[in-house]
C-alpha cells in the first residue's frame, strides 16, 4: 500500500471555486479507479486543503496520474493554487 498526503495552498478567496472542482475529482477517482483504496479532500483552513490518498500499489498510483479527468481537473485546480503542492509519499507498514 502507498499513502499520499498532498497539501495544496490556494489563493485567498478562491475556496468555493477550488472545492467545486476538487470535489469532482474526488467523485471521479472513487467511481473509476479500482486501485484506489481511499481518496478524499480535507480543509485545514481557508487557504489550505489536503488530499489523503491510499493506493493498492505503485501501478495504481501511476494510473491515477494518467487519467484524463485527473489531468483536466488538476489543470482547473491549478488556476486557484498559490504555489506547487507539497506531496508526501508514504509506504504502509
Amino acid at each position: 500500500m502507498i499513502g499520499i498526503v498532498a497539501t495544496l495552498n490556494i489563493k485567498e478567496g478562491s475556496g468555493a471555486d477550488f472545492e467545486a472542482v476538487a470535489k469532482q475529482l474526488v467523485e471521479k477517482v472513487n467511481a473509476n479507479e479500482d486501485g484506489v483504496v481511499y481518496y478524499d479532500l480535507y480543509k485545514e483552513n481557508e487557504t489550505t486543503y489536503v488530499f489523503l490518498e491510499r493506493y493498492k500499489d505503485q501501478e495504481a498510483q501511476d494510473a491515477h496520474g494518467k487519467t484524463d479527468y485527473f489531468r483536466a481537473l488538476g489543470a482547473e485546480m491549478g488556476a486557484f493554487m498559490a504555489g506547487a503542492p507539497e506531496i508526501k509519499v508514504l509506504a504502509a507498514v
